[in-house]
């Protein structure tokens, strides 16, 4: 599906199969001497097959065609180096970049696996979601001399837009967001969506990505907004939904909080078992795995705000991580 959302923008749904995400809106600027794309999707043959479609409609060639990544995410970069043009570039934040060259290394699994076997989860758990995860299965799967590490506060110009890229950490620690200051049109990313919330998630390189994504939110809360284009699903009123996600984690903090107090000792695993999500499943244990991931993931990013705050402490027994 394509639509124009304002002048030389558009909208290109792509598929997201066996994802509850469903799809991702992938922005095509048209410009003069080069157009610029906003994300790819997974790296899948659906998700090629709906882009190369959307893109061939708009008469797009590669041979102008730029590419910018939002964030790491493999719904997002998963395909950049297939639809940038041979001689052009792929823009991404440098923080992104670099995470990514690190992944890419020999031996980074095993350092991600006894994470989050320490909080809870069984290898077997661990070894299951790396066959079956997208993140992993679908991701990039190299970098090339087109990748160009970007700074906050650039400026890219695609015709009469100029697009300042707003560093925005939290559901990466390279997010970043858009701005069309001249126009008002805010390319949000995964940073504000308005119907699902964000994933924050723990990462290894940073302490409190949760904090950061809070940061990130109260920086730009003011931002005078007419038009907000998120990664996925619909659009809505900014500054609204701003005020909502920021409402949405202290409402978090206060439950894991409470469930601790109740249940001291426990671990994210069971932590995040007690919780409240949105997910079609009865209980914890008919959780898909890859959601439990997910789950656990936020779970911890919470759990490191509090610890960092003083509010709560954890303590090892033999290898498993317990909070107080």
């Amino acid at each position: 599906m394509i639509e124009e959302v304002a002048k030389n923008i558009y909208r290109i749904g792509v598929v997201l199969p066996e994802n509850p995400l469903k799809e991702l809106n992938s922005y095509f600027i048209r410009g003069k001497e080069q157009d610029l794309l906003i994300d790819t999707g997974f790296r899948r043959e659906e998700c090629q097959r709906a882009l190369a479609k959307g893109l061939e409609e708009l008469g797009s060639i590669p041979e102008k065609r730029d590419v910018l990544v939002t964030h790491v995410h493999s719904d997002h970069s998963g395909m950049a180096d297939l639809f940038a043009g041979p001689e052009r570039r792929i823009y991404m934040s440098q923080t992104d970049l670099d995470f990514r060259k690190d992944t890419l290394r020999k031996g980074k699994d095993k350092t991600w696996k006894e994470s989050y076997v320490s909080e809870g989860f069984t290898t077997q758990e661990i070894e299951q979601i790396l066959q079956s995860n997208p993140a992993v299965t679908m991701a990039l799967p190299a970098l090339d001399a087109r990748f160009c590490g970007q700074e906050d506060q650039t400026v890219i110009e695609v015709g009469e837009y100029q697009l300042k890229l707003l560093l925005v950490p939290g559901h990466t620690p390279g997010n970043i967001m858009l701005w069309a200051e001249k126009q008002g049109i805010l390319f949000s990313g995964d940073h504000v969506l308005f119907d699902i919330s964000p994933n924050i998630t723990r990462w290894e390189n940073s302490k409190d990505s949760l904090g950061d994504y809070l940061d990130s939110l109260q920086w730009f809360r003011n931002l005078p907004v007419k038009l907000a284009l998120p990664g996925h699903r619909k659009s809505g009123d900014y500054q609204k939904r701003v005020e909502e996600l920021l409402n949405h984690h202290q409402k978090r903090l206060e439950d894991s909080r409470h469930i601790i107090k109740e249940n001291p000792g426990m671990t994210a695993y069971e932590i995040a078992g007690k919780m409240t999500w949105k997910i079609r499943a009865r209980s914890w244990e008919e959780f898909p795995l890859v959601q439990k991931w997910f789950a656990v993931g936020e779970c911890l990013a919470h759990l490191d705000y509090l610890r960092k705050r003083g509010q709560i402490i954890r303590q090892n027994e033999k290898g498993i991580w317990h909070y107080f």
